[in-house]
């Protein structure tokens, strides 16, 4: 055989152990892309959380974001939702969490305040003529979150908080006969919570602070003479027709509220971060559902007040100047007593003056319009 034959069958057997070789690999590879990845099941991470609320509509909206959360985390975050005093009671909450028996909690400063009557001004705060709406936006874009976490360090608390759902002015509320004067009121024995006691007071109110469910049957017995605590829809659920039938609509003791939903720092930290991301966007993705749910469930029971007998009137507004007054003489001594309760009121004045002051030139006047077509 001819050296050049020799070689000619070398490259044929050289190219065709190549061309098997391939055969092999793309074989094998199909192999791989056919045999599905078997995924390893993803530990859920569960999150115990208490609300502040045994029943009726503000249990809902804390359901209403838990669902968020689930919707979004797709089984691999879930929160179980207690309600009131399922482990400890309302005033200890947060305690709870900070020491971790809770991972997180659903509530309002103002059940909290007495550790640092700054808390109350995240949501029950004095009204520079904003709505809730506002006061958020400023939490969002004007340092309110910031302050807040401030707050948080300088009480030595391991937790971190969300806050939503633009409430409502929350209703001057129920009493024995129709006010028509501040002077009526001087001397009643009236239920509300947070700062408002402060400015009721000041009004000359002796201020019973009680939790939702013993509102009604305080009044009932004469342990108070008169009470507030939210909306309509939650004074229904209480009962407050059946003790009283003047309720009396607008205030500004509690014009801009929302939740706090809270949860411990360090369990916090530890989740993932699309986890972490999720609790906060739910909490933000509550807002709208909350206020289109419940102003439309207030109306209705409002509604339904009224068919049951009882006479609701808008708060005279000599009234509501003489709580802005009050309200002028509490932020004057809290902020001399307290350094950083003055930097969160200056704060919070500085974003009220411009938002507001755009809103106010630019907002037409909606009773107006209301009037023209309901009378």
């Amino acid at each position: 055989m001819k050296k050049s034959d020799t070689e000619s069958n070398a490259k044929r057997l050289s190219r065709r152990k190549f061309l098997n070789a391939g055969v092999a690999t793309a074989a094998g590879g199909a192999a791989a892309v056919a045999m599905p990845n078997i995924a390893q099941a993803k530990k859920t991470t569960v999150l115990k959380m208490q609300a502040a609320w045994g029943g009726g509509i503000f249990l809902e909206n804390a359901k209403s974001y838990v669902d968020r959360v689930h919707a979004m985390a797709g089984g691999e975050l879930k929160i179980d939702l207690l309600s009131v005093n399922s482990v400890v009671k309302t005033s200890q909450m947060q305690d709870a969490v900070h020491r971790g028996v809770l991972d997180a909690a659903h509530y309002v400063p103002a059940y909290w305040y007495s550790k640092s009557t700054a808390a109350s001004l995240f949501g029950t705060g004095p009204c520079f003529g904003w709505s809730s709406q506002e006061v958020l936006g400023w939490v969002n874009y004007g340092g309110g979150q910031e302050l807040f976490d401030e707050l948080m360090g300088k009480l030595g608390l391991n937790v971190v908080s969300f806050f939503n759902s633009p409430m409502p002015a929350q209703p001057l509320g129920w009493f024995k006969e129709e006010i028509k004067d501040a002077s009526q009121m001087k001397g009643l024995k009236y239920r509300t919570v947070g700062l408002a006691a402060n400015v009721m007071q000041e009004m000359g109110l002796s201020v019973v602070q009680l939790p939702g469910g013993e509102i009604q049957p305080a009044m009932k017995s004469g342990l108070i003479d008169a009470a507030e605590f939210n909306n309509p829809t939650s004074d229904r659920d209480f009962g407050m027709q059946d003790v009283s039938k003047f309720y009396h609509l607008a205030s500004f003791h509690q014009s801009q509220e929302f939740f706090e939903i809270t949860f411990n720092k360090k369990k916090f930290n530890r989740l993932p971060a699309e986890h972490q991301a999720i609790l906060r966007y739910a909490s933000e993705a509550e807002n709208s559902n909350f206020y289109w749910n419940n102003t439309k469930r207030y109306s209705e029971d409002l509604v339904k007040l009224r068919e049951q007998g009882v006479k609701v009137i808008r708060t005279p507004d000599s009234i509501m100047s003489a709580q802005l007054e009050a309200w002028d003489v509490v932020v004057k001594q809290l902020s001399s007593e307290d350094p950083f309760f003055a930097k969160v009121i200056e704060s919070q004045k500085k974003y009220a003056k411009e938002v507001m002051g755009y809103l106010n030139l630019n907002q037409p006047d909606y009773k107006l319009a209301y009037k023209h077509y309901f009378g």
